[in-house]
């Protein structure tokens, strides 16, 4: 049996008749950029992520790049995120010409918040949380934080559609930066991204800066950004948005069976944080042979995906930095061990069956 890492289409036909018949309103609207699409979708995914306000942008890593603009943080400057994220989240960050500072993550992926303090100094500004692989963050001590340092709190939704900490939704605690990537839990069919806040002046700031930098046509307030979500975009989001918790639900199912049935001792499974809710966005586990357990699944015909082989910190990209091998740890043994397994809509229970077997048989 061939399976591969992610299937897209199998979770189109599953509403298929409903996206199609989207697509073909908005073709024939005649209106295809900040419509009556955008502005339904960001009320739905505003109250959907309890926030009061949601804007709509072009892609994850522009909603990271305006947010840090919006919230005048730049040179100078330096942002608190944890180390083993994707690196489109210290992006935002230098591409404003501010300074990224890592903290190492803890068991369950994220950011370590006994570790954060001690980075806090007169130059920190924000604190980048990534809800990383789908699971909540431990949100209260961060929370605590920024309010005892005046700092910003910044949210890497990209991963974490739907997920709560303590019953409340990622995206809520701060500004949340959402990616639509097709891969992405609420994925549309293209490029797509969005930014949720309740503070009516940042969310204003944040329309006028992806609009050109301007609220009103030709009269251009700042330099700003053509970062705009399109109509059709927009109106298909708004199809999968209204079936998204049944998405997460057979997410939840699929991983449940991984939880109950894998049982190998050199395959470690990812660990639940109490109080916070895992969207599993990806079903990532530890194996310290992992060239050979790749090699393995591969000869079973089973895709796997490194989530991420490389760490923002010894990439080429931010050599300048100056940090080496050695510098953070748990983050450079994560990005050694680290292999995500197939989960994705649609996944029949024999597929699962086979990953299980083959899981347990290396």
């Amino acid at each position: 049996m061939k399976i591969p890492f992610n299937v897209l289409d199998r979770q189109f036909f599953k509403y298929q008749d409903e996206y199609e018949k989207k697509a073909i309103e908005v073709l024939r609207s005649g209106w295809y950029v900040l419509g009556k699409e955008v502005s339904e979708f960001e009320k739905e995914f505003a109250e959907y992520t309890e926030s009061k306000y949601a804007i709509g942008v072009d892609n994850g890593l522009n909603a990271l790049v305006l947010t840090f603009r919006a919230l005048e943080i730049g040179d100078g400057d330096e942002v608190l995120v944890q180390g083993n994220t994707y690196i489109a989240s210290v992006m935002g960050i230098s591409m404003n010409g501010a300074t990224p500072v890592f903290i190492e993550p803890d068991q369950h992926y994220n950011m370590d918040i006994d570790r954060i303090e001690e980075k806090i100094n007169s130059k920190t500004k924000a604190i980048l949380v990534t809800h990383l692989y789908g699971q909540a963050s431990n949100m209260d001590k961060i929370v605590d934080l920024c309010k005892k340092y005046d700092l910003y709190l910044v949210e890497d939704c990209a991963q974490s559609h739907g997920a709560n900490f303590n019953s409340k939704r990622t995206g809520s605690f701060g500004i949340g930066c959402f990616s639509f990537y097709p891969s992405k839990n609420l994925g549309c069919f293209g490029d797509g991204g969005a930014i949720t806040t309740s503070d009516e002046k940042i969310a204003q700031r944040l329309k006028t800066l992806r609009n050109y930098g301007s609220e009103k046509r030709y009269h251009n307030e700042v330099v700003g950004y053509n970062s705009r979500l399109d109509e059709i975009q927009a109106g298909l989001l708004r199809v999968k948005l209204s079936h998204l918790d049944e998405l997460t639900n057979e997410r939840e199912d699929i991983a449940n069976k991984y939880l109950d049935s894998i049982d190998n001792p050199k395959i470690k499974l990812p660990k639940l944080l109490e109080k916070a809710t895992n969207v599993w966005h990806l079903f990532v586990v530890e194996v310290e042979d992992r060239e050979n357990f790749q090699k393995y699944m591969n000869e079973m015909e089973i895709g796997t995906v490194i989530h991420y082989p490389i760490p923002p910190h010894l990439s080429e990209a931010y050599k300048y930095l100056g940090y080496k091998k050695g510098d953070f740890p748990i983050t450079e043994k994560y990005a050694e061990t680290i292999i995500s397994l197939p989960l994705y809509i649609g996944m029949t229970d024999e597929e699962i069956e086979y990953v299980i077997k083959a899981v347990n048989s290396y």
